[in-house]
């Protein structure tokens, strides 16, 4: 099989090789090259030892030498070359307690965690596939290699990367592999909130964010994410659903883009439910003011998972408005705009339409034309520029203290009075026409 490597990797290869040591490109870059897709990077891996690597190339960076890893700098692009090795007993479920550098390619590659990225490259000798990866590759299969119990046993996290593996190449996991995740799950607790965050993105933005199922099923978001398994218990007796709240939500996943913020918000929008559940005399379940509840839970957890600031406003306003619906008329629509804001008001489109299709076909046809009525609407306002919040209102806090108003809190509470009349009346965003409406008598 012949895989086309970059030049700054053959080049790096062939100086390592030219030095009397064997190279090979390794791992995920050599499984995307054969399903034709782009590696994202490219990891090498040799015989030679971290001093010798040193001392090959002009730029190179220790970024986990003890472990054996060289970071070779060409130009400003930077390629891992590690050390052919062997792990020592792993205590905490995440590192070795030592490594020992090994001369044997075999020995490097029996230590990864998947078949898929257990095969190696290079132009000399071909792919190199001890395990299976081709053939597991052409059944849609994530196996471990060797003994999976062992291979969780090391890192934990690998347990993890098996779902987001199956969810990104839409792969089946072996049931071996499987059925060690089932047991080992518990110990995920040893990994920290950062890796387990990267690992839980990577498959909410993958081509298939239901996948999520699986780690419920093998009892991992039990341990990562239990608010989650909750809503997978939760039923839905109601003509507007046709799955339990899990399931929804699920379901809600595949209908919105690939992207991190709209995946969490889908992920999130529903898990105040359970808290909120009331069955009335009919046996139809309600779930008033869920999206506040819901609001409170995704914060807790994306703060528990050490979400970045930016991300965390995003999303717990898009879960906290995700049901507002407003009338389809301008005037609500300005109201909406102002109350959620103008950065995250039209991301709500998106959302809302993902929530529709995971429902039933009750009333549906309605709901996605009134949510199409109130995007066109929405559209008009911006391309009519519609003073929508104080930053566009004609008056300002100095127009105000001109006329002789001190400054403090009469100031803010008279702006919001004028943008009041704007917001119910676009053309009335006149300086002179808001200051003659001055002052409001209480």
């Amino acid at each position: 099989m012949q895989i086309q490597l970059p030049p700054k990797v053959h080049f790096i290869i062939e100086t390592i090789q030219a030095a009397g040591h064997e190279a090979y490109a390794v791992g995920g870059c050599i499984r995307d090259s054969v399903m034709g897709r782009e590696p994202d990077d490219w990891d090498i891996t040799t015989s030679a030892r971290p001093e010798e690597i040193k001392s090959l190339f002009n730029r190179t960076i220790d970024t986990g030498i003890q472990h054996g890893t060289v970071t070779v700098m060409i130009e400003k692009e930077g390629f891992e070359v590690t050390t052919y090795r062997i792990d020592g007993e792993y205590s905490d479920s995440r590192h070795p307690e030592n490594v020992t550098f090994v001369s044997d390619l075999a020995e490097d590659l029996r230590r990864r965690d998947f078949t898929i990225n257990a095969m190696a490259y290079n132009e000399k000798d071909g792919l190199i596939d001890l395990f299976g990866g081709i053939d597991d590759m052409e059944q849609g299969i994530v196996r471990c290699v060797g003994d999976a119990k062992e291979r969780f046993g090391e890192d934990a996290l690998r347990m993890m990367r098996a779902v987001r593996f199956s969810a990104q190449l839409g792969y089946v996991i072996e049931d071996k592999t499987k059925a060690a995740i089932k047991d080992l799950a518990p110990t995920l607790k040893n990994i920290s909130a950062e890796r387990i965050q990267t690992e839980l993105v990577k498959l909410l933005v993958s081509d298939h964010p239901d996948f999520l199922r699986v780690a419920y099923e093998t009892g991992i978001t039990a341990c990562v994410l239990p608010e989650f398994d909750i809503c997978m218990e939760t039923a839905q007796n109601n003509p507007h659903h046709c799955y339990d709240v899990g399931e929804h939500i699920l379901h809600s996943l595949a209908y919105v883009e690939a992207d991190k913020v709209l995946r969490l918000t889908m992920l999130f929008h529903d898990f105040g439910k359970p808290q909120t559940l009331l069955i009335d005399e009919d046996g139809i379940t309600h779930n008033h003011g869920h999206g506040l509840v819901s609001e409170e839970m995704a914060v807790k957890i994306l703060k528990r998972l050490k979400f970045d600031n930016d991300t965390i406003y995003k999303v717990r306003k898009l879960v906290r408005y995700h049901d507002v619906k407003p009338a389809p008329d301008s005037k609500s629509v300005r109201r909406s705009i102002n109350r959620i804001g103008e950065d995250i008001f039209p991301l709500l489109f998106p959302v809302q339409y993902a929530d529709i299709m995971a429902q039933s076909d009750y009333e549906r046809e309605d709901k996605l034309k009134r949510l199409e009525e109130v995007k066109a609407i929405y559209k008009q306002i911006l391309e009519r520029k519609e003073c929508l919040s104080l930053k566009d209102l004609a008056v300002t806090g100095n127009d105000l203290i001109a006329m002789g108003m001190k400054p403090g809190s009469e100031i803010g509470e008279t702006l919001k009075k004028l943008l009041d009349i704007v917001l119910e009346n676009p053309e009335c965003n006149n300086k002179e026409y808001l200051l003659s409406k001055l002052p409001f008598k209480d």
